[in-house]
């Protein structure tokens, strides 16, 4: 008898372009949280709360969870919006934006791809709206809360209507594609 290795039970249904997004999101918060540690930028909106190091690998627990998104996309946005909320807490007045802006978009895409119902797709996007605004209270780089809703919201919606149109065209796609006796039935 084979026993599976729970580590393969993590990864399952990950796909390659899951390993690329998560990677390159991870990749750019940390080079963003390095930056933070220099304190060099005097041209921000509000002075910097912390220079520590401690704030990159902590950034990592935000920006991993988009890996399972297609495996629970409503659990990703609860974790991500939960481990940005810490992170702010935690840190203070220091640049998100530029990594959790694109992360926001990316889990909005995910919503309408990966959410089923109705009730899911509101759910995910309120909590994608729950992360930008905890991300933008203490934002060094914007102004203001609304500033940065400006970009996230009509972003945030773009994102999800390319989702929209793409998980269409795979259900039309899979519909053409199952036998015969299943669309007559249908």
């Amino acid at each position: 008898m084979r026993k599976d290795n729970p580590m393969n039970e993590i990864f399952k249904g990950i796909r390659p372009l899951d390993y690329v997004l998560a990677g390159v999101l991870t990749a750019a918060g940390v080079f963003l949280m390095y930056e933070n540690t220099s304190g060099s930028s005097t041209d921000l909106a509000h002075p910097l709360s912390t220079t520590t190091g401690a704030m990159i690998p902590a950034f990592l627990l935000v920006t991993l969870p988009i890996l399972w998104r297609r495996r629970n996309i409503l659990g990703v946005i609860a974790i991500t919006a939960v481990t940005t909320l810490a992170h702010v807490l935690a840190f203070g007045w220091i640049t998100r934006c530029g990594v959790l802006l694109p992360l926001a978009f990316a889990l909005a895409y995910g919503v309408a791809r990966f959410a089923g119902s109705l009730r899911n797709h509101l759910i995910g996007l309120a909590g994608i709206v729950v992360l930008v605004v905890v991300m933008l209270a203490r934002d060094a780089s914007i102004d203001t809360v609304l500033d940065g809703l400006i970009i996230a919201l009509p972003g945030t919606a773009l994102f999800y209507g390319i989702g929209l149109l793409v998980q269409n065209r795979v259900t039309k796609q899979s519909a053409s594609m199952a036998p015969a006796d299943q669309r007559m039935a249908a």
